[in-house]
């Protein structure tokens, strides 16, 4: 490989913020130079650069957002042969956050990742729509924002990343 500068690369989707700031804590804790593209913005990323490809999102209604699922599933092959890292932010923790990182990614990607993690999550009533912020009511039974970002999590993700 030679004298070549590893590079990683951190693609996400963040809906109300809360993974674009894990993103930001995670991207300072990686020892290798990194690009950040969140995948909102709709740009293709082109993954041939880099050695190291971490991927994460949001989890709605047990959904990740469209973005991620589509550069899984359009990458499939090319992320297989990469250093790969996923990761979710949800409000869930445990047994049902693993659950919930198991279902949203592809089985294979799953398999091939050297690390997988949640990161906990946010909820922020102001950057809501009416709707969301109606539902959260009626299924998290508040209407306080709340934030549970794990930086244990995100250390643990970042130091195997490293060592990947």
């Amino acid at each position: 490989m030679g004298s070549r500068e590893m590079k990683t690369l951190i693609a996400y989707s963040s809906k109300y913020g809360c993974t674009e700031k894990c993103v930001g804590t995670l991207a300072a804790k990686l020892s290798w130079e990194v690009d950040v593209v969140n995948l909102r913005g709709g740009k293709a990323v082109d993954l041939s650069g880099y050695d190291r490809v971490i991927i994460g999102g949001s989890i709605y209604m047990g959904r990740i957002q469209k973005q991620v699922t589509n550069l899984c599933e359009k990458n499939l092959d090319v992320l297989k042969g990469k250093k790969l890292g996923l990761f979710i932010c949800c409000m869930a923790e445990g047994k049902e956050a693993e659950e919930e990182l198991n279902r949203v990614f592809p089985e294979d990607l799953l398999k091939a990742a050297a690390a997988k993690e949640y990161f906990g999550g946010e909820f922020d009533f102001k950057k809501m729509n009416p709707m969301y912020r109606l539902i959260i009511k009626k299924v998290a039974k508040t209407d306080k924002d709340v934030s549970n970002v794990l930086t244990d999590n995100i250390n643990v993700f970042a130091q195997i990343m490293n060592n990947a």
